[in-house]
């Protein structure tokens, strides 16, 4: 799942075009003449895909994902040998099961990180490991030595009035990440105030905890940035309290073009005119091996099209199976996919199903809501959310809502019109005491304790919640390839 850039709610821009030489996907294309599918209610399909698709056959996917990861690299890095070998590995099950997979190349705007270090000089010298932000400008040559500063209004220095009275010209400002303003924005006020470089304290219950943030949009991106842990910012600050403190900071990176592909794969039957879609990100970020993030959901959606390959006769409505390339890098794989379709092949894609961190360990088992931060989603995303509900309801499992932010693929889709919905058991939010009563679990830590950590492994993964959300979108899938009438312009 996609780091917030402000965390961030926004997506990046794919900027390159196909590769030359590569296989394009039909996208507009209908079912193949002939291909015939036989009247099925779609309460029967949805039931039938429940029970097939299990938790248990999806970790043996995840497994096997997970081992190609392993042996090649240890992440699924797009454009890298990780990324290369799970997608040969779903390629090939694919293939078993009677489906033509496309790969559908893309470049993306990609970032080289070249030095992240850090350290107080005084007055108590110690290393920090400062984390840069993806697209960050850089520290000079030879490194910044500057002293620190802190917004005197509120922590997380989103305007100008947290440093009224202040003067950062030349120093390193230290804020916390927060939830109130994009990243991008907090270093732009402290640009036009002459700051130097901006630490974050990404603030995580877990004291040792970093992450990597990103600039939205790249070409905002001013001053050096990065993140430190709540630890190393705690120590700062509390030498803070007594006098001056100066810090050493390299922070280097080059921006750059990087080639991947999404694979996709559609069922042989079932009307092109009313296209369900269901994807997941196979990619990492480049410091874990990703099983919850997002090595279980890329297994759920390879086991939910095995299974439907077998009821492909009662298909009536196209299903795409897609997985994702460079969603850690600014949500890249599903906004080309989106940008290349005409408006004839968007107003057919009848929805989006996203699976997003499946797995989590300390999960909630949350629903994405019909909902945008700023408003309603397309028309038909609620009754999605409502059709999702329902199932688990009829398991007396409880749910709670989540809003489709900009925090994973289904935001190309929400924005380009197309009704989205799906499941998602959390990233970094940290859980409550009511959510502990309501799922089980640890209140006051994060959803996922492992989110972009190494220690995102196979040990770590949920099998209940992967279990649930594994038929709860089996279920959808088998529902909506046979009825699409009551969701958007259907609908209507």
């Amino acid at each position: 799942m996609n780091a917030r850039s402000r965390r961030t709610p926004s997506r990046l821009r794919t900027l390159a075009a196909l590769a030359a030489g590569a296989v394009i996907l039909p996208l507009a294309a209908s079912a193949p003449a002939g291909a015939e599918t036989t009247a099925i209610p779609a309460d029967a399909l949805a039931r039938a895909m429940s029970s097939d698709v299990t938790g248990a056959n999806t970790y043996k996917r995840l497994e096997a994902i997970q081992q190609a990861t392993v042996d090649n690299g240890g992440t699924r890095v797009s454009g890298g040998a990780g990324y290369d070998a799970s997608a040969d590995y779903i390629t090939r099950t694919l293939t078993r099961a009677g489906y033509q997979v496309k790969k559908q190349p893309f470049e993306f705007l990609d970032y080289d990180i070249l030095s992240e270090k850090g350290s107080e000089a005084s007055p108590t010298a110690r290393e920090l490991h400062p984390v840069i932000a993806r697209f960050s400008v850089s520290t000079p040559d030879g490194g910044l030595h500057a002293e620190l500063a802190q917004p005197a209004g509120k922590s997380t220095g989103c305007t100008a009035d947290d440093y009224a009275g202040q003067d950062v010209k030349g120093k390193i400002v230290l804020v916390d990440v927060g939830t109130d303003c994009f990243i991008t924005q907090k270093q732009l006020v402290l640009s036009e105030l002459g700051a130097s470089a901006m630490l974050m304290n990404v603030n995580s219950p877990n004291a040792d905890l970093n992450l990597r943030y990103r600039m939205v949009p790249p070409s905002d991106a001013r001053i050096p940035t990065a993140t430190l842990t709540r630890a190393e910012t705690e120590a700062l600050r509390a030498d803070a309290a007594s006098g001056p403190v100066t810090l050493d900071l390299d922070l280097r990176g080059n921006n750059k073009m990087t080639k991947t592909y999404n694979l996709i794969a559609d069922t042989p039957t079932g009307s092109a005119d009313h296209t369900v879609v269901m994807g997941a990100h196979l990619d990492t970020v480049d410091t874990t091996s990703g099983a919850n993030d997002n090595g279980a959901a890329a297994a759920a959606v390879l086991e939910t099209a095995v299974q439907l390959a077998r009821h492909t006769p009662q298909v009536k409505n196209r299903v795409r199976f897609a997985w994702w390339a460079a969603e850690e890098k600014g949500l890249a794989g599903s906004q080309f996919y989106v940008d290349q379709l005409t408006a004839d092949e968007k107003a057919k894609t009848a929805l989006y199903l996203n699976l997003e961190m499946i797995a989590s360990p300390n999960f909630a088992r949350q629903v994405y809501n019909g909902q945008t931060a700023t408003g309603a989603a397309p028309a038909g995303s609620t009754r999605i959310s409502d059709l999702v509900n329902g199932y688990f309801a009829k398991q007396k499992l409880p749910t709670v809502g989540l809003v489709l932010d900009g925090r994973s693929d289904h935001s190309a889709f929400i924005n380009a019109g197309i009704p989205a919905g799906g499941v998602n058991a959390g990233s970094d939010t940290v859980k409550s005491q009511a959510w502990a009563d309501l799922f089980g679990g640890t209140a006051g830590q994060m959803l996922d304790p492992c989110y972009h950590q190494a220690c995102d492994v196979l040990s770590a993964v949920n099998k209940t919640i992967l279990d649930q959300n594994t038929r709860a979108m089996a279920w959808a899938i088998g529902r909506f390839a046979v009825d699409t009438s009551d969701i958007g312009a259907a609908a209507r």
